[in-house]
């Protein structure tokens, strides 16, 4: 067999790589074995009502909370107690059944393709369904989990066709591909007409409902060598996770090169008659920095509780994938497309009755890629007090010339550092 093969455990056939990354070439193989004749396959809808079971949730806002404090004896303190889980367990397939005109209305937007806001809030729901198999709530005589599970980040979504069909089913195909002590990492494929359109990758993070505090969960156990490759590359992005936030601008000076490169940008905007390093003059075919902002502010209603009684995810997730989007719109004054997200941080609950305020700003532009920057702030309206809840990071593309952005501040030529950090690392420009 050649080092571009792997093998399916599940049929011991040969899988020939393509151009789709090696990671999804097992759940991929996996997903044509385990796949049942779509009217039997669970959809995106039964997905969301059976995490409504899993967890508890009441049917509406105004039922009490679930009293939750009799499963909390069914936490572990060692995660030796445990059974380990393999990837197969937590294997699970779903469809969104855009092949019903009446369904596909939530799902279209006005160019008859999908918003792909909507499927970012169907990877949340997914990739939470896909965490709690993994972690069984079956253990329990109720049905109902004692964990909570949360996401924690967006690693990353790498987009595989830039327009989606909005009339052909959507075959959502996910697992575990690695496990710590209290947090998961999902690997999530979706699929139109057996053609992939996009692949992910979600941290979730286990807690106890009661204390908030992190909880154990099984351990995963790789059995095939693909799934002990998976293994390693999950160990490799939780390095590469702390390697990136020490590396960050917040946390270190930029390096040599970036530095010549502010300065060079601050050069280029002097206005040399004046010998003043106080004027400033924009170049030709530029912008300035500052001048891309784009803003809303956001009522957050019970409508939108997710399954712990907070704003759900996926839904904070597609409001400020829609702010850039606008803003990006505004920007290039075309039509652009997205080609990559990158890290997609929840630093915080978003609580219903908050005050989300959400700031959007393009950070760097190459060629025709540019990085738009999302900055998301949850206000508490009875004290006013506000943090960070949410930051986006979101890639895009577009036919034609766009201006360039030009920094004045200093704070903005770390942002304009940070997007170009970004852009270059998702590979889009290749």
């Amino acid at each position: 067999m050649s080092m571009g093969c792997s093998v399916c455990h599940l049929c011991r056939g040969v899988v020939r790589c393509s151009t789709l990354q090696k990671k999804t070439i097992l759940l991929s193989c996996q997903t044509k074995h385990m796949t049942q004749p779509m009217r039997n396959m669970m959809s995106i809808v039964e997905v969301r009502k059976d995490l409504q079971k899993i967890v508890g949730q009441r049917g509406t806002f105004s039922d009490d909370k679930p009293d939750r404090s009799s499963l909390h004896s069914h936490l572990v303190d060692d995660q030796t107690k445990l059974a380990p889980r393999l990837i197969k367990d937590s294997l699970h397939s779903a469809v969104i059944p855009l092949s019903d005109k009446y369904f596909r209305e939530k799902y279209i937007n006005a160019y008859r393709n999908v918003r792909f806001g909507i499927l970012l809030e169907d990877l949340d729901l997914f990739a939470g369904h896909v965490a709690y198999r993994h972690c069984d709530p079956s253990v329990v005589d109720t049905g109902i989990s004692p964990l909570s599970i949360v996401t924690a980040m967006v690693d990353e979504v790498n987009i595989r066709q830039s327009v989606i069909d909005a009339t052909q089913d959507i075959i959502m195909s996910g697992h575990v591909s690695w496990s710590g002590k209290s947090s998961l990492e999902i690997t999530m494929l979706l699929k139109q007409s057996d053609i992939p359109v996009l692949d992910a990758q979600f941290v979730m993070v286990a807690r106890d409902p009661e204390s908030k505090k992190s909880a154990i969960i099984h351990p995963l156990q790789p059995v095939t060598e693909e799934e002990k490759k998976m293994f390693e590359a999950g160990n490799r992005n939780k390095i590469r996770r702390l390697e990136e936030a020490k590396e960050s601008l917040f946390e270190t000076s930029p390096s040599v090169e970036e530095s010549q490169l502010v300065h060079k940008l601050f050069q280029d905007t002097l206005d040399a008659r004046s010998k003043s390093f106080h004027t400033h003059v924009l170049p030709e075919g530029s912008v300035w920095l500052e001048s891309t902002k784009l803003k809303n502010c956001i009522v957050c209603f019970p409508e939108q509780r997710n399954i712990h009684y907070k704003i759900f995810g996926g839904y904070l997730m597609r409001k400020g994938f829609e702010l850039g989007y606008a803003n990006a719109c505004v920007f290039s004054k075309r039509v652009p497309r997205v080609v990559a997200m990158d890290d997609i941080i929840f630093h915080c609950p978003v609580p219903v009755g908050s005050i989300l305020l959400m700031s959007s700003q393009i950070s760097y532009v190459e060629k025709q890629h540019f990085t738009c920057r999302v900055h998301a702030e949850v206000m508490d309206p009875r004290t006013g007090e506000s943090r960070t809840s949410n930051v986006f990071h979101l890639m895009f593309a577009c036919d034609g010339n766009i201006p360039n952005v030009m920094p004045k501040t200093y704070g903005e030529s770390m942002l304009y550092l940070d997007g170009r950090r970004r852009l270059r690392r998702s590979n889009t420009l290749l």
